[in-house]
């Protein structure tokens, strides 16, 4: 990467992980890698449980901090020895929630080599993309993904193979098919892994996660086993998470949120987390109280059902929490983590009245490592819900201990802005990402004046000790945030054009109660063509996957556009503004 950015860039990006004028390089965490975190903590605490995963038919498992470590280890041997996996190499994963991805993750450090999750949700092509350009050496696939994992890989289409992988290694499979098993190949391994090469240091690559671009083409993070532990270090003094609480994972660990607020964070405290196959709302508030929760890491659309689920009990006099769950039961859960997503200040208000639990907002990006900022835990009750609700959108907060965050001017001159005046958000620290990989161009632009420029516009205001709030009031960059899952609407233009008679097709962004954001389609039609929303609509998800493709289509004529001949798509999503309260499901 170094030999394709010029010295300009590599100097930005320096400042841009520099915190408070201590570089990089100046580490703040007292582990010297991911191994030697969880070694300390199978050693003092052998006999604590450190994971707890429940299947998608409920089916539970738990692994103390000695289980897990020895487990880790026999993984870590195979791939080693076995797959000739080495230190800096890349492993991706086509899987799901499950106790078998989160070992494979920390066998992968162990090594020194980085993890590349694909989201199943992504379309083949996109998939095979990330693969190629991620250089992953082997990919580890859940049988039930295993027919798509093979079609990708060893297609010869022009849009689809990954001759870069050399083995496919399926987990969760029977045994029998023709690719090696997971867990039969790693069952009978030693216990204590033993390699040749150096050990892997805070600043070997420990993650390789996409992010779609306004230029359509997703962008591979880079992040550091040294971002991952800084940040959950700075997300556990924020929430004050400590060795006696346990966390919940409920959203999927292909995603930063999901593997460092709920795994890597609670190891880092010695804590314990439960892992769930996903969200359900019949079995979350069960779930919390059975396994003693404390907090949660949520994306705004699960408070959306949460509520829906607490609406269908209510109608059924039953408990809004589900069959014998009261607040008693509930009474050692703290709090809900939420971002990731489209905050509306209406859902997070019906949210905390309805169950009387806070909701701490905050803000991060995958080039962040994860979270960046949260509201306060030290708040009153009355601060709390000032900041949620009185400035018309509700506030992410001030940032945490590893960087810093500012507003500057969204033209992006380096022009720092004062409270009120909205620009883009920037960020500098030690969570910030690596670079992104083989993007020259990206990392230009991205640290052009020594911060991580975010794509997103917002403001900050002061309170009364001195603390920036910070508020996000929309993106600069225009990607459709769907539930957390960010798409990039050329993508989905390219497929809109495809059909037969459409003259211009944009992809929009437009609110949505579920999902803080849903896809919809802005159609212009070529003169005489006659075309329908079902036939929009069936092409696109013969193209792509249900939650990439549009839910609702509008056929218009004219399209607004900028004085250099720029869509302004922000412009029409109020003609979407009949869908805002619809939950659009697969049929």
């Amino acid at each position: 990467m170094t030999q394709s950015v010029d010295a300009q860039t590599l100097n930005n990006i320096h400042a841009a992980r520099t915190v408070n004028h201590i570089p990089p390089e100046a580490h703040r965490v007292p582990f010297r890698n991911l191994r030697h975190l969880l070694s300390l903590h199978a050693t003092a605490t052998p006999e604590k449980v450190f994971l707890v995963h429940y299947d998608a038919d409920g089916a539970r498992e738990e692994y103390t901090y000695a289980d897990f470590n020895a487990r880790v280890h026999q993984v870590a041997g195979y791939l080693y020895d076995d797959l000739g996996v080495r230190r800096g190499d890349r492993v991706a994963t086509i899987a799901y929630n499950h106790a078998e991805t989160v070992i494979l993750y920390f066998a992968c450090w162990l090594i020194g080599a980085a993890v590349a999750p694909q989201n199943v949700a992504e379309d083949d092509r996109r998939i095979a993309y990330i693969l190629r350009n991620s250089e992953a050496v082997v990919c580890f696939a859940r049988a039930e993904y295993l027919e798509r994992a093979e079609r990708i890989i060893t297609s010869q289409d022009e849009e689809l193979g990954a001759p870069n992988i050399r083995q496919i290694v399926v987990m969760g499979g029977d045994g029998t098919g023709k690719y090696p098993d997971f867990a039969a190949e790693t069952a009978s391994r030693p216990n204590t892994f033993i390699s040749t090469d150096e050990r892997p240091t805070l600043d070997d690559e420990a993650l390789l996660v996409y992010t779609s671009g306004t230029t359509g083409a997703p962008k591979g993070v880079v992040l550091t086993q040294y971002n991952l532990l800084v940040d959950a270090q700075g997300i556990s003094q924020w929430q004050a998470i400590t060795g006696n609480q346990r966390m919940m994972c409920v959203l999927p660990i292909h995603h930063v949120n999901g593997i460092v607020v709920t795994i890597i964070t609670p190891l880092f405290v010695g804590a314990s987390t439960v892992l769930n196959r996903a969200y359900s709302s019949s079995t979350f508030w069960k779930r919390i109280a059975d396994e003693q929760v404390h907090v949660v890491s949520v994306v705004p659309t699960l408070l959306q059902f949460c509520l829906d689920y607490a609406d269908a009990q209510a109608a059924q006099n039953e408990s809004i929490w589900g069959e014998g769950i009261g607040k008693q039961q509930l009474r050692h859960f703290r709090h809900f983590v939420c971002g990731a997503g489209t905050l509306a200040m209406s859902l997070v208000k019906a949210f905390e009245e309805r169950f009387d639990i806070p909701v701490l907002h905050g803000y991060g990006l995958s080039e962040t490592t994860c979270y960046s900022c949260f509201l306060p835990i030290d708040l009153s009750w009355e601060e709390h819900r000032h900041w949620l609700l009185d400035y018309g959108y509700p506030s992410i907060g001030c940032p945490i201990e590893p960087n810093e965050m500012a507003i500057f001017d969204p033209l992006g001159e380096g022009r720092e802005l004062p409270p009120g005046e909205r620009g883009e958000i920037c960020i500098r620290g030690h969570n910030v990402m690596r670079y992104y990989y083989h993007r020259p161009d990206a990392n230009q632009e991205t640290f052009k004046f020594g911060w991580f420029r975010s794509g997103d516009e917002g403001f900050y205001e002061v309170d009364e000790r001195g603390r920036k709030f910070f508020f996000i009031t929309g993106r600069i960059k225009e990607l459709i945030n769907r539930g957390g899952v960010k798409f990039s609407p050329f993508d989905i233009e390219e497929v809109l054009l495809e059909v037969p008679g459409v003259k211009v097709g944009l992809a929009i962004a437009f609110p949505n109660d579920y999902y803080g954001e849903e896809v919809g389609a802005y159609i212009v039609l070529n003169e005489g063509a006659q075309m329908t929303e079902a036939d929009i609509l069936e092409h696109c998800r013969a193209r792509m996957t249900f939650e990439k493709s549009p839910k609702a289509v509008i056929f218009g004529t004219e399209i607004p556009v900028t004085s250099t001949g720029k869509y302004q798509r922000l412009r029409l999503r109020e003609q979407f503004a009949d869908w805002q309260h619809t939950q659009f499901k697969k049929s």
